[in-house]
């Protein structure tokens, strides 16, 4: 990375079982728990609304390079799945991103999320690693 733009910091103690997390400057503090547990959240639920937000600026960033406008009422709902890979060897994640940009035709809207999935730090991230489907409404 040639110039860091910003840095997160923040700890975890404990793990994704019964574990808690705090952001460095406290404006996230995380009760960690098991899927379907209640009394907390877990690292996928964390994944999907940071990958969401990020790919909302992401589109907001190159929406004036692609002559598009972003809807003010863009919304993406998010999944991401947790399994095992290698034939059980390991865990890995899915992500779907379901992106709806009312007001739009169908070729700007493929137009912006495409350059979008260019530039986004979450896809770059995981390209090559994690399956990532796009649908687009």
């Amino acid at each position: 990375m040639a110039k860091v733009v910003y840095t997160a910091e923040a700890t975890v103690t404990g793990g994704r079982e019964h574990g808690h997390g705090k952001s460095s400057d406290g404006e996230l503090e995380v009760q960690l728990r098991p899927p379907g547990e209640g009394g907390g959240t877990n690292p996928e639920q964390l994944f999907a609304v940071g990958y969401s937000a990020c790919f909302i600026g992401a589109m907001r960033a190159v929406a004036p390079k692609v002559n598009v406008k972003v809807p003010d009422d863009v919304a993406i709902d998010a999944s991401v799945s947790l399994g095992p890979i290698d034939g059980g060897a390991a865990y890995g994640i899915a992500v779907k991103l379901a992106i709806t940009l009312p007001g739009l035709d169908d070729a700007q809207k493929k137009l912006l999320v495409e350059t979008a999935h260019q530039v986004c730090p979450y896809s770059n991230a995981t390209r090559g690693n994690v399956e990532v489907e796009l649908a687009i409404s």
